[in-house]
């Protein structure tokens, strides 16, 4: 069994000896869309952790059932019943990946839908906080699982190596002109960041078409093809400054190559050790397929 700093530390209490050695202490995933827990499960399954996950209704991948040692449907805002469910899976670290799709939060009927219990709407309303941004409610509810013994940490504890190399990774390259959108895009994209609004920015030709907001990166990007008739733009994606990795690391896959494609983008420039990039040969053989170019950065291109 791999030592993995974070995870494989926790054991469990002293069992008479006939049981032999105590084994790792279960991790608990809060699952949402996308291939990220999937390939977080997969890596944990692979070093003899056991996951207990509880999957967002509409959201969570129905594989992680035959890959975590438990799999649990989060039907409603329930806090309540995260708790609940962690603990009894004897769970004292947890970590939370993929996708939430917070639009839905916004839904006119909201409340309705998710039939939150006591728990979350004291959350929600009265917990004090300057925002709903992404940062504030997420720091909330990691604090809200510590006054209940259980922490929070990062699932790129045991999958680092998601984390995207430096380098072009396509057969193609920027040209000089996309270059220089990048350039534009990178420092525009990062003050995004830092106001926690989003990650991503669309331009063309050091024009800004579209930044991405609570609608997510897919979304912004098949918008800024509208703008520009799907004739050619450079997607930049980068972490927040000090970004927290327990949560919101920047995300790109095979899905991002597709909706570039279809909307007529072709350089998608990310940021390398704070991008996570999921399936990279399935991804950059996609790429290069389309014509599209890759590029990973550890800061803007001098142009």
């Amino acid at each position: 069994m791999l030592s993995v700093p974070g995870w494989t530390g926790l054991r469990d209490a002293p069992r008479r000896e006939a049981a032999g050695p105590p084994g790792p202490r279960p991790v608990g995933l809060i699952a949402c869309a996308g291939r990220f827990p999937i390939a977080f499960a997969e890596k944990a399954r692979e070093c003899g952790v056991p996951v207990v996950c509880v999957g967002v209704a509409g959201m969570a991948d129905p594989a992680l059932k035959g890959i975590c040692t438990e799999y649990h449907t989060l039907s409603r805002a329930s806090l309540g019943f995260l708790l609940r469910t962690f603990r009894r899976g004897g769970v004292e670290r947890w970590t939370m990946a993929g996708k939430f799709h917070k639009h839905l939060l916004y839904h006119p009927w909201r409340w309705f839908q998710f039939v939150p219990d006591w728990r979350m709407v004291r959350f929600y309303f009265y917990r004090k906080r300057r925002a709903n941004n992404d940062d504030s409610l997420l720091l909330g509810l990691i604090e809200e699982f510590r006054a209940h013994g259980l922490e929070c940490a990062s699932p790129l504890d045991l999958v680092p190596e998601l984390l995207v190399r430096e380098g072009v990774l396509t057969r193609r390259k920027p040209t000089a002109a996309e270059q220089q959108d990048i350039s534009v895009g990178w420092a525009l994209a990062r003050e995004m960041g830092r106001l926690d609004i989003g990650q991503s920015v669309m331009v063309r030709e050091r024009a800004v078409l579209a930044v991405e907001a609570i609608e997510g990166t897919d979304r912004a990007i098949e918008r800024a093809g509208e703008l520009c008739a799907r004739s050619g733009f450079v997607v930049v994606k980068v972490a927040k400054p000090g970004q927290d990795r327990r949560f919101d690391v920047p995300t790109v896959g095979t899905q991002t190559i597709e909706t570039m494609h279809r909307s007529g983008a072709r350089v998608l420039a990310i940021e390398a050790g704070q991008t996570i990039l999921l399936d990279e040969a399935q991804t950059v053989a996609l790429a290069d397929r389309y014509g599209i170019s890759i590029a990973a950065l550890e800061a803007a291109p001098a142009v």
